[in-house]
Formats: C-alpha cells, sequence, structure tokens
C-alpha cells in the first residue's frame, strides 16, 4: 500500500465522480444542484445515462454548457435489468477518466442529495488525515429513517448510495465487480479490506435518499440482513454477532424481525461461504 510522504489537505485532494443514471427524471436534478453548490466540486463528474428512456438526457444536458466539468455518456437502452448492469455503467464512465489525475474517486447515485455544501470537503478531509483510509461515505437517510442505527452496526462498511474511494485503493481491488445477484458495494469494501485498507462510514454528515424503497419499515428490515451478510464477510465473531441480534430484537425497531434478519443474513452468509 502506498503512501505519500505528508499528508496533503483536504484542498489540496481532487476528486471525480461517477452516477449511473437509468430514467432518473424525478430526482435527478436534486442530485446535480447539490453537487454543483459543494465548497470543493469534483475535477469532472461523468453522468452515465443506462439507457435511460424518459427526460433524464435532457435534465443533465441543461447543464452541461455552464459547468464544463459535467459530462454526458449515452449507452444503449438493454431488455435485462440486474445489478451488474450499474457496474457495466459505471465502468462506461469511467473509461472517461483515463486521461484524468485525480486522488478519489466516488460513485454517486442519481437520485441522491446533499444539505450540506461541505459534504465531500469533509469526506476529503477524513482521506487527508489517514493516509490508510480506502473507502470513506456517510449514512444516508430516507424520510425520517436513517440508513442504520450505528450503535449497533459496525462502521467499516460504506453504502453505495455515494462510496468515495481513494485511487490507490480503488486500482487495487480492480474497480467494482459485475455481480448480477447485487452486494456490489459490499464486495469492494470487504476486497478492500482483505487489501489493507480501512473503510469508514462517518456519521457527522449524512447524505439524502429520494427514490422511494418502499415502507419505511421493510427498508430498514432489508438493511438489516444486509447488515448480518456484510458482518459475516467482514469476520465478525458468530458469539458477538449472538449478541447483537439479541440486543436488536429487544432495544431497537423494528422489534424482534430487526434482530432475526440480522442474524440470518449473518448465518445465510456463513452457510454459502460468502467471504471465500
Amino acid at each position: 500500500m502506498k503512501t505519500p510522504t505528508s499528508p496533503p489537505q483536504s484542498s489540496e485532494l481532487t476528486y471525480v465522480l461517477i452516477t449511473p443514471a437509468r430514467n432518473e427524471e424525478e430526482f435527478i436534478e436534486k442530485t446535480i444542484i447539490s453537487v454543483i453548490k459543494q465548497t470543493i466540486k469534483p475535477l469532472k463528474w461523468i453522468i452515465v445515462s443506462d439507457g435511460s428512456t424518459d427526460r433524464t438526457d435532457e435534465i443533465v444536458k441543461n447543464y452541461l454548457l455552464d459547468h464544463s466539468w459535467i459530462k454526458l455518456v449515452r449507452m444503449p437502452n438493454r431488455a435485462e435489468r440486474h445489478f451488474a448492469g450499474k457496474v457495466n455503467a459505471f465502468n462506461a464512465g469511467y473509461k472517461n477518466l483515463k486521461d484524468t489525475k485525480y486522488d478519489v474517486i466516488g460513485n454517486l447515485d442519481a437520485d441522491i442529495s446533499f444539505d450540506d455544501k461541505e459534504y465531500f470537503e469533509f469526506l476529503l478531509d477524513k482521506f487527508s488525515k489517514n493516509l490508510y483510509l480506502g473507502v470513506a461515505g456517510t449514512p444516508y437517510r430516507q424520510g425520517l429513517f436513517t440508513q442504520y442505527n450505528y450503535n449497533v452496526t459496525r462502521k467499516e462498511h460504506v453504502s453505495g448510495a455515494c462510496q468515495l474511494f481513494r485511487k490507490e485503493c480503488f486500482d487495487a481491488i480492480g474497480g467494482y465487480i459485475p455481480i448480477k445477484e447485487g452486494a456490489i458495494d459490499l464486495t469492494a469494501v470487504v476486497t478492500a479490506r482483505l487489501k489493507g485498507w480501512e473503510t469508514e462510514t462517518f456519521t457527522e454528515k449524512v447524505c439524502i435518499h429520494h427514490r422511494n424503497m418502499g415502507t419505511a419499515e421493510n427498508h430498514i428490515l432489508s438493511a438489516m440482513y444486509k447488515s448480518g451478510y456484510g458482518d459475516y464477510r467482514m469476520g465478525v465473531d458468530p458469539l458477538w454477532q449472538l449478541f447483537r441480534s439479541l440486543y436488536q430484537m429487544t432495544r431497537n425497531t423494528p422489534y424482534l424481525f430487526g434482530g432475526v434478519l440480522l442474524l440470518a443474513g449473518y448465518i445465510h452468509a456463513m452457510l454459502i461461504r460468502a467471504c471465500n
């Protein structure tokens, strides 16, 4: 793992963003405005329209003239929908960065916005202060609900909603792996840790998730299952996981089901040896 001889300041670090977008006319303008308002803007922001058939392309084009660092890449429509498609779109954007020198690369979903104008400055500062930090992000909030309860959730996992990588780390893990079944962001984080990088979710700030993911309770239950699955891949001890699940059943909503799904996700990952 390479580190510079002296830590750079956050204002000296540069970053780029890639946003795969498929039919995001309802939310993508919120995302664009949020990034434009940031105190430190990306060197380049590649928005990849993944076969969009709505007004996504039109909305993005409205901002290209006044913001030359934003670029729209168009991909053909595809009939099959799966998580690997998002990686293919990301990679199409990544090809447009081959001649760009930067320190940090981020994957930003097209339905995310920020109330805080210093959101990316904050994360760049974390990279500048910790030379071993490979992946960083924050929780996301949907309505009144934050992604996870971080009193009982490992902060080593970083949500794919807005996931930033030190360039050396991203190169070391070989980028995102196109897995049709999902867990793409989790796989990237686990691979980074296996290669010796630190990964962390910083809870001082949040990003806002706008897309309706079903009822808030269903979203939380899904998050708990994924959290348990990720705990196994992170190497969490089974006894610790059992106590964490019992705590979740009695102390945090949704009672019982959240803890059961937390343990179920862990057991599922253990049975299929998900870390191998």
